[in-house]
Protein backbone atom coordinates (compact mmCIF):
# COMPACT_ATOMS: atom_id res chain seq x y z
CA UNK A 1 0.00 0.00 0.00
CA UNK A 2 1.17 3.67 -0.97
CA UNK A 3 2.36 5.63 1.98
CA UNK A 4 -0.19 8.44 1.56
CA UNK A 5 -2.86 5.47 1.55
CA UNK A 6 -1.82 3.79 4.52
CA UNK A 7 -1.50 6.69 7.06
CA UNK A 8 -4.52 8.59 5.39
CA UNK A 9 -6.27 5.26 6.95
CA UNK A 10 -4.90 4.69 10.19
CA UNK A 11 -4.67 8.25 11.07
CA UNK A 12 -8.30 9.42 9.23
CA UNK A 13 -7.21 11.96 7.72
CA UNK A 14 -6.62 12.31 4.16
CA UNK A 15 -4.91 11.68 1.39
CA UNK A 16 -3.98 15.44 0.82
CA UNK A 17 -2.99 16.19 4.06
CA UNK A 18 -0.89 13.02 4.57
CA UNK A 19 0.86 14.28 0.92
CA UNK A 20 1.82 17.23 2.25
CA UNK A 21 3.23 16.14 5.81
CA UNK A 22 5.38 14.05 3.43
CA UNK A 23 6.44 16.54 1.30
CA UNK A 24 7.23 18.54 4.76
CA UNK A 25 9.93 15.60 6.00
CA UNK A 26 7.29 15.02 8.70
CA UNK A 27 7.11 11.09 7.55
CA UNK A 28 9.50 8.50 8.43
CA UNK A 29 9.65 5.14 7.94
CA UNK A 30 11.99 2.87 9.84
CA UNK A 31 13.76 6.47 10.85
CA UNK A 32 13.98 7.32 7.26
CA UNK A 33 12.49 10.22 5.58
CA UNK A 34 9.43 9.10 3.64
CA UNK A 35 7.58 9.99 0.37
CA UNK A 36 3.57 10.25 -0.42
CA UNK A 37 4.00 7.23 -2.95
CA UNK A 38 6.70 4.89 -1.38
CA UNK A 39 5.40 1.29 -0.07
CA UNK A 40 4.21 0.63 2.90
CA UNK A 41 5.67 -3.41 4.30
CA UNK A 42 4.25 -4.78 7.52
CA UNK A 43 6.13 -4.48 10.59
CA UNK A 44 7.78 -0.91 9.46
CA UNK A 45 7.89 1.73 12.15
CA UNK A 46 6.06 4.71 11.01
CA UNK A 47 6.57 8.17 12.72
CA UNK A 48 4.70 10.93 12.06
CA UNK A 49 4.81 14.81 13.38
CA UNK A 50 1.53 16.24 13.09
CA UNK A 51 0.90 19.84 13.01
CA UNK A 52 -0.35 21.62 15.99
CA UNK A 53 -4.21 21.65 15.69
CA UNK A 54 -5.67 24.97 14.48
CA UNK A 55 -7.46 27.10 17.27
CA UNK A 56 -11.42 25.99 17.19
CA UNK A 57 -13.77 28.74 16.99
CA UNK A 58 -14.30 30.68 20.27
CA UNK A 59 -17.47 29.47 22.08
CA UNK A 60 -19.89 32.39 21.55
CA UNK A 61 -20.56 34.53 24.98
CA UNK A 62 -19.06 34.68 28.23
CA UNK A 63 -17.25 32.58 31.06
CA UNK A 64 -21.06 30.95 31.75
CA UNK A 65 -21.72 30.14 28.43
CA UNK A 66 -18.00 27.96 28.72
CA UNK A 67 -19.26 26.61 32.22
CA UNK A 68 -22.46 24.95 30.99
CA UNK A 69 -20.51 22.75 28.97
CA UNK A 70 -19.76 20.19 31.94
CA UNK A 71 -16.74 17.83 31.35
CA UNK A 72 -17.07 14.71 32.52
CA UNK A 73 -13.84 12.74 32.16
CA UNK A 74 -10.42 13.68 30.49
CA UNK A 75 -7.37 11.74 29.34
CA UNK A 76 -5.39 11.86 26.84
CA UNK A 77 -7.47 10.13 24.11
CA UNK A 78 -10.98 11.64 25.04
CA UNK A 79 -12.89 14.41 26.41
CA UNK A 80 -15.97 13.01 27.35
CA UNK A 81 -19.17 16.38 27.81
CA UNK A 82 -22.55 16.84 29.37
CA UNK A 83 -23.45 19.03 26.71
CA UNK A 84 -26.32 21.72 27.52
CA UNK A 85 -29.25 23.03 25.31
CA UNK A 86 -28.05 25.83 22.31
CA UNK A 87 -24.63 24.83 21.97
CA UNK A 88 -24.05 22.90 18.74
CA UNK A 89 -21.44 20.18 18.27
CA UNK A 90 -19.19 21.90 16.07
CA UNK A 91 -19.31 25.19 13.55
CA UNK A 92 -21.53 25.21 10.20
CA UNK A 93 -22.86 27.38 8.18
CA UNK A 94 -25.87 29.34 9.84
CA UNK A 95 -24.86 28.63 13.08
CA UNK A 96 -23.94 31.80 15.44
CA UNK A 97 -23.70 30.01 18.53
CA UNK A 98 -21.90 28.07 21.28
CA UNK A 99 -19.99 25.16 20.34
CA UNK A 100 -18.82 21.71 21.72
CA UNK A 101 -15.33 22.61 20.13
CA UNK A 102 -14.95 26.24 20.76
CA UNK A 103 -16.11 25.25 24.45
CA UNK A 104 -13.33 22.81 24.95
CA UNK A 105 -10.90 24.55 23.01
CA UNK A 106 -11.70 27.96 25.72
CA UNK A 107 -11.56 25.06 28.51
CA UNK A 108 -8.22 24.65 27.22
CA UNK A 109 -8.52 20.91 25.85
CA UNK A 110 -6.27 19.84 22.99
CA UNK A 111 -8.30 18.09 20.36
CA UNK A 112 -7.37 15.63 17.79
CA UNK A 113 -6.63 17.22 13.96
CA UNK A 114 -8.35 14.31 12.55
CA UNK A 115 -11.20 15.29 10.63
CA UNK A 116 -12.71 18.26 8.72
CA UNK A 117 -11.24 22.05 9.77
CA UNK A 118 -14.86 23.08 11.82
CA UNK A 119 -15.09 19.60 13.09
CA UNK A 120 -11.81 18.10 14.42
CA UNK A 121 -12.04 15.75 17.33
CA UNK A 122 -15.83 15.09 16.65
CA UNK A 123 -16.61 11.27 16.28
CA UNK A 124 -20.51 11.76 16.30
CA UNK A 125 -23.04 14.44 17.40
CA UNK A 126 -26.09 15.68 19.02
CA UNK A 127 -28.60 18.73 17.73
CA UNK A 128 -28.01 22.11 19.70
CA UNK A 129 -31.61 21.45 20.66
CA UNK A 130 -30.50 17.73 22.40
CA UNK A 131 -28.43 17.78 25.69
CA UNK A 132 -26.68 15.16 27.47
CA UNK A 133 -23.35 12.96 26.40
CA UNK A 134 -20.64 13.17 23.86
CA UNK A 135 -17.20 11.90 23.20
CA UNK A 136 -14.81 13.80 21.66
CA UNK A 137 -11.25 12.64 20.06
CA UNK A 138 -8.22 14.54 21.45
CA UNK A 139 -5.51 12.21 19.77
CA UNK A 140 -5.24 10.82 16.10
CA UNK A 141 -5.65 7.44 17.97
CA UNK A 142 -8.44 7.75 19.61
CA UNK A 143 -10.73 9.59 16.42
CA UNK A 144 -9.94 6.71 14.43
CA UNK A 145 -10.84 3.86 16.68
CA UNK A 146 -13.98 6.06 17.55
CA UNK A 147 -15.13 6.18 14.11
CA UNK A 148 -14.62 3.12 13.28
CA UNK A 149 -16.54 1.79 16.36
CA UNK A 150 -19.81 4.42 15.37
CA UNK A 151 -19.31 2.84 11.82
CA UNK A 152 -19.46 -0.07 13.03
CA UNK A 153 -21.93 -0.14 15.55
CA UNK A 154 -20.41 -1.38 19.02
CA UNK A 155 -21.33 1.84 21.11
CA UNK A 156 -23.97 1.54 23.24
CA UNK A 157 -26.39 4.96 23.28
CA UNK A 158 -28.93 5.32 25.19
CA UNK A 159 -31.34 8.17 25.00
CA UNK A 160 -34.49 9.05 26.95
CA UNK A 161 -37.39 10.81 25.60
CA UNK A 162 -40.77 12.24 25.94
CA UNK A 163 -42.83 11.02 23.17
CA UNK A 164 -46.89 12.28 22.31
CA UNK A 165 -49.62 9.33 23.14
CA UNK A 166 -48.37 5.91 23.92
CA UNK A 167 -46.91 4.06 21.03
CA UNK A 168 -48.15 0.77 20.66
CA UNK A 169 -46.70 -2.09 20.86
CA UNK A 170 -45.17 -0.22 23.89
CA UNK A 171 -41.32 -1.59 23.06
CA UNK A 172 -40.48 -2.51 20.05
CA UNK A 173 -38.46 -2.07 17.02
CA UNK A 174 -38.10 1.08 14.40
CA UNK A 175 -36.41 -0.05 11.06
CA UNK A 176 -37.43 2.70 8.14
CA UNK A 177 -34.74 4.43 6.06
CA UNK A 178 -34.07 7.81 6.52
CA UNK A 179 -32.89 10.41 3.85
CA UNK A 180 -33.44 14.52 3.08
CA UNK A 181 -37.11 15.37 3.41
CA UNK A 182 -37.84 15.89 -0.11
CA UNK A 183 -39.56 19.33 0.35
CA UNK A 184 -38.04 20.61 3.06
CA UNK A 185 -33.81 21.16 2.87
CA UNK A 186 -33.59 21.61 6.46
CA UNK A 187 -35.80 18.25 7.41
CA UNK A 188 -35.29 14.26 7.04
CA UNK A 189 -37.97 11.98 6.29
CA UNK A 190 -38.60 8.04 6.54
CA UNK A 191 -38.24 7.74 2.16
CA UNK A 192 -37.68 4.70 -0.09
CA UNK A 193 -34.55 4.09 -0.80
CA UNK A 194 -32.99 6.33 2.25
CA UNK A 195 -30.20 4.71 4.96
CA UNK A 196 -30.84 1.93 6.25
CA UNK A 197 -32.10 3.04 10.04
CA UNK A 198 -32.88 1.51 13.27
CA UNK A 199 -34.54 2.83 16.22
CA UNK A 200 -35.38 0.15 19.81
CA UNK A 201 -37.64 2.03 22.34
CA UNK A 202 -39.25 0.60 25.83
CA UNK A 203 -41.71 2.82 27.35
CA UNK A 204 -40.58 3.41 30.65
CA UNK A 205 -43.43 5.10 32.41
CA UNK A 206 -46.82 6.65 30.79
CA UNK A 207 -48.96 9.70 31.51
CA UNK A 208 -52.20 10.47 30.01
CA UNK A 209 -50.68 12.54 27.46
CA UNK A 210 -47.21 11.15 26.60
CA UNK A 211 -44.86 8.42 26.96
CA UNK A 212 -41.21 8.62 28.53
CA UNK A 213 -39.11 6.11 26.37
CA UNK A 214 -35.72 4.45 26.47
CA UNK A 215 -34.48 4.33 23.62
CA UNK A 216 -31.38 2.67 21.75
CA UNK A 217 -29.76 3.59 18.60
CA UNK A 218 -28.68 0.75 15.97
CA UNK A 219 -27.47 3.20 13.87
CA UNK A 220 -26.91 7.16 14.24
CA UNK A 221 -28.97 8.91 11.33
CA UNK A 222 -29.29 12.80 11.45
CA UNK A 223 -32.62 13.39 13.33
CA UNK A 224 -33.38 9.19 13.52
CA UNK A 225 -35.19 9.41 17.08
CA UNK A 226 -37.69 12.68 16.02
CA UNK A 227 -37.76 11.40 12.30
CA UNK A 228 -38.81 7.71 13.62
CA UNK A 229 -41.10 8.77 16.59
CA UNK A 230 -42.81 11.42 14.21
CA UNK A 231 -43.51 8.79 11.48
CA UNK A 232 -45.33 6.57 13.89
CA UNK A 233 -47.30 9.53 15.13
CA UNK A 234 -46.08 10.43 18.41
CA UNK A 235 -43.63 12.92 17.55
CA UNK A 236 -41.14 14.35 20.71
CA UNK A 237 -42.82 16.63 23.25
CA UNK A 238 -42.17 19.48 22.19
CA UNK A 239 -40.67 18.88 18.30
CA UNK A 240 -42.26 21.56 16.51
CA UNK A 241 -40.42 20.68 13.43
CA UNK A 242 -41.72 17.48 13.25
CA UNK A 243 -45.28 17.93 14.36
CA UNK A 244 -45.86 17.84 18.07
CA UNK A 245 -48.51 20.11 19.50
CA UNK A 246 -47.56 23.36 20.23
CA UNK A 247 -50.27 23.85 22.94
CA UNK A 248 -48.89 20.46 24.90
CA UNK A 249 -44.92 22.06 24.85
CA UNK A 250 -46.45 25.41 26.04
CA UNK A 251 -48.08 23.72 28.85
CA UNK A 252 -44.77 21.83 30.12
CA UNK A 253 -43.02 25.09 29.91
CA UNK A 254 -40.69 23.50 26.77
CA UNK A 255 -39.23 25.36 24.10
CA UNK A 256 -36.88 21.98 22.47
CA UNK A 257 -37.87 18.58 22.09
CA UNK A 258 -37.66 16.67 24.73
CA UNK A 259 -34.82 14.38 24.10
CA UNK A 260 -31.52 13.97 26.43
CA UNK A 261 -28.72 11.40 25.34
CA UNK A 262 -28.79 9.80 28.65
CA UNK A 263 -25.51 7.08 28.65
CA UNK A 264 -23.19 6.40 26.16
CA UNK A 265 -20.89 3.42 26.58
CA UNK A 266 -18.01 2.27 24.45
CA UNK A 267 -14.43 0.68 24.62
CA UNK A 268 -11.97 3.02 25.53
CA UNK A 269 -9.35 3.45 22.34
CA UNK A 270 -6.28 3.42 24.68
CA UNK A 271 -7.08 -0.30 25.73
CA UNK A 272 -10.24 -1.41 25.06
CA UNK A 273 -11.41 -1.92 28.54
CA UNK A 274 -15.27 -0.64 28.61
CA UNK A 275 -16.06 2.55 30.05
CA UNK A 276 -19.28 4.16 30.48
CA UNK A 277 -20.89 7.82 31.11
CA UNK A 278 -24.62 9.17 32.21
CA UNK A 279 -25.95 12.47 32.39
CA UNK A 280 -28.88 13.26 34.70
CA UNK A 281 -32.04 15.88 33.53
CA UNK A 282 -31.35 19.07 32.43
CA UNK A 283 -33.57 21.47 34.82
CA UNK A 284 -36.22 22.07 31.65
CA UNK A 285 -36.37 18.29 31.00
CA UNK A 286 -37.02 17.45 34.70
CA UNK A 287 -39.94 19.70 34.79
CA UNK A 288 -41.66 18.87 32.21
CA UNK A 289 -41.73 15.39 33.23
CA UNK A 290 -42.83 16.37 36.94
CA UNK A 291 -45.65 18.53 34.97
CA UNK A 292 -46.74 15.37 32.92
CA UNK A 293 -46.95 13.34 36.38
CA UNK A 294 -48.97 15.44 37.88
Amino acid sequence: MRLDAGLARLLGLSRTVVAALAEDGRVEVDGRSAGKSDRLTAGAWLEVALPDPEPAAPIAGDEQEVAGLVVLHADDDIVVVDKPVGVAAHPSPGWTGPTVTGGLAALGHRLSTSGAAERQGIVHRLDAGTTGVMVVATSEHAYTVLKRAFKERTVDKRYHAVAQGHPDPSSGTIDAPIDRHPRHDHRFAVVAGGRPSVTHYDTLEAFPAASLLDIHLETGRTHQIRVHLSAMRHPLVGDLVYGADPTLAARLGLTRQWLHARALGFAHPADGRWVEFSSPYPDDLASALDRLRV
